[in-house]
C-alpha cells in the first residue's frame, strides 16, 4: 500500500508538470520558419521573412527595428516594379511601413511572397483547429486532471471528467455561438483569403464549408467527452488514454503542419508572377524555392511539448503497471 501511494504521488506529480507544460505551450511559439533571399540583406532583415507558428495562429517573427524599415520600404519599391494592380498586397506593405512601424511584420511580408508563386495567404491555413485550439486544450487539461487521480477513487475521477467536460462544452457553445466568434472568424478568414484570391463566390464557399467543419469538430469534440466518460465508468485500462492523447500532442502538431504545408505546396494559382511546379515545402531543416532558401525549425514550445510527451508516458507507464498488478498479471 505504501508502495502504491509513493507511485501515485509520483503518477500526480509528472502529470501536473505535464498539465502545466501543456498550458504554457498554448501560449508559446511552438515551429519558426524564415525566408532569406539576396534582396533581403541581414541589415533589414537580420531574422530573414521570419513567422512563428503557435497552436492559434501564425504571428511576425522578425526582430528588425525601425532602422532596417528604410531599406526594407526601398526593397518593396524595388519589388513592385510597374505593375501596380497586380500587386495590391506590396503597394499595402509599403504604406505599412511608410506609416513609421517601429518593426517589420513579416507575416505580411511572406504573404507578399507567397503571392508571387500563387499561394494562398498563411491565414487561410488550418482554419477550423486554429480558432478550436483553446477548447481542445481544455478536452485535454480536464483529462489530465482526472488521469492524476489514482484509480481506486473511481468515483472521484468520473466527476471531475463529467464536470470539467460540461463545463470545457458550455464555454465552447458560448464563445463560438452565443457570442458569436465561430462568425466572426469565418468572416475574417473569407477577407483574408479575399485579399489575393479574386473570386468572390469561390471564398465564400469556402467560409461557408469552414463554419459546417467547425460545427462537426465541436459535436465532435462534445462527443467523445461522453466516449471518455463512459469509457473510464466501464473499462480500467481506457483511463490509460487520458495521459495518452495529450501525450501524443508533438506528434499532433508535426503531422497537423506537415499536412497544410502540403496543401499550400500542391495547391498553387495562376496569379503568381513566377510559375513554380507544385512542392513540397519544408518540414524540418534546410530547403530552396527558387531564389529563396527556406528554414523551419520547432522553437522552444515544442520543447514544451517534448516534455508534455516524456512526463505522460513515464506516468502511463507507471500506472499501467499498477492496473496489472490489480489485474493479478
Amino acid at each position: 500500500m505504501q508502495e502504491q501511494n509513493k507511485q501515485n504521488k509520483l503518477i500526480a506529480g509528472l502529470t501536473f508538470i505535464a498539465l502545466v507544460a501543456m498550458i504554457a505551450a498554448y501560449f508559446a511559439p511552438i515551429w519558426w520558419v524564415s525566408l532569406t533571399a539576396p534582396n533581403y540583406p541581414k541589415d533589414a532583415f537580420p531574422d530573414g521573412i521570419r513567422i512563428h507558428f503557435h497552436f492559434d495562429g501564425v504571428y511576425n517573427g522578425c526582430s528588425a527595428a525601425a532602422k532596417g524599415t528604410r531599406q526594407a520600404n526601398e526593397i518593396i519599391e524595388k519589388d513592385l516594379g510597374h505593375d501596380e494592380e497586380r500587386y495590391n498586397p506590396i503597394l499595402d506593405a509599403k504604406k505599412d511601413f511608410n506609416k513609421g512601424a517601429q518593426g517589420l511584420d513579416c507575416v505580411h511580408e511572406m504573404n507578399t511572397i507567397n503571392h508571387y508563386v500563387g499561394m494562398f495567404p498563411i491565414a487561410t491555413g488550418a482554419p477550423v483547429e486554429k480558432p478550436l485550439a483553446k477548447f481542445f486544450f481544455g478536452f485535454f487539461a480536464v483529462m489530465l486532471l482526472a488521469f492524476m487521480i489514482p484509480d481506486e477513487r473511481k468515483k472521484l475521477r468520473l466527476t471531475v471528467l463529467s464536470a470539467g467536460f460540461a463545463a470545457v462544452a458550455a464555454w465552447t457553445i458560448v464563445d463560438q455561438y452565443v457570442l458569436g466568434h465561430l462568425a466572426t472568424h469565418v468572416k475574417a478568414y473569407v477577407q483574408e483569403a479575399g485579399t489575393f484570391f479574386k473570386e468572390p463566390e469561390k471564398i465564400q464557399a469556402w467560409g461557408d464549408n469552414v463554419t459546417l467543419i467547425s460545427h462537426i469538430v465541436i459535436g465532435g469534440l462534445i462527443a467523445a467527452m461522453v466516449v471518455v466518460v463512459a469509457g473510464c465508468a466501464k473499462f480500467p485500462r481506457f483511463s490509460l488514454l487520458l495521459a495518452l492523447v495529450p501525450g501524443l500532442l508533438p506528434v499532433f502538431f508535426v503531422l497537423e503542419y506537415a499536412a497544410w504545408l502540403w496543401f499550400f505546396g500542391h495547391n498553387l494559382h495562376p496569379w503568381g508572377a513566377f510559375t513554380v511546379k507544385p512542392f513540397m515545402p519544408t518540414v524540418f531543416g534546410e530547403g530552396k524555392v527558387a531564389q529563396f532558401s527556406t528554414f523551419s525549425y520547432p522553437y522552444w514550445g515544442y520543447a514544451l511539448l517534448l516534455v508534455v510527451f516524456a512526463c505522460l508516458m513515464l506516468a502511463l507507464l507507471l500506472r499501467r503497471k499498477q492496473l496489472r498488478e490489480q489485474a493479478g498479471f
